[in-house]
């Protein structure tokens, strides 16, 4: 029988990063979110209603050096875009901030519109048509 919990939704993604500074400086600077919390060995910034952690990583054989979505657990994180208009000035503003992405594609399974775009780590993220 299912748990079933009773919540409105996630609270927060905690990642492991690379190098701190450089990936506050993306989030902050070039996504945009507001810097929350910050220690020595953690960062959180506000993204809507969920908040998003990051914490310096400790590779195991330490050859580890960036995130890979073919590894077993997260693949991707989604935002919600509520505009085409939003998705496309976004997507100029981080090309322009020479953030790698895929330009503004097409779900061929949902239809919807997304643009796909990487952190300093790899991390990919989606800024998806709701």
């Amino acid at each position: 029988m299912p748990v079933n919990p009773k919540t409105p939704g996630i609270h927060h993604i905690a990642f492991r990063c690379m190098d701190m500074e450089t990936t506050k400086g993306f989030y902050k600077n070039i996504i945009g979110f507001p810097l929350a919390v910050e220690t020595p060995d953690l960062i959180i910034f506000a993204a809507g209603f969920v908040h998003i952690a990051f914490k310096p990583a400790k590779p195991r054989d330490g050859k580890y050096t960036s995130f890979s979505p073919f590894e077993v657990g997260l693949d991707h994180i989604a935002m919600t875009c509520q505009s085409e208009e939003e998705l496309r000035r976004f997507t100029k503003e981080i090309t322009e901030a020479g953030v790698e992405n895929t330009g503004v594609k097409l779900d061929e399974t949902l239809q919807k519109l997304y643009v796909a775009f990487k952190d300093p780590d790899r991390i990919q993220w989606e800024f998806y048509m709701a």
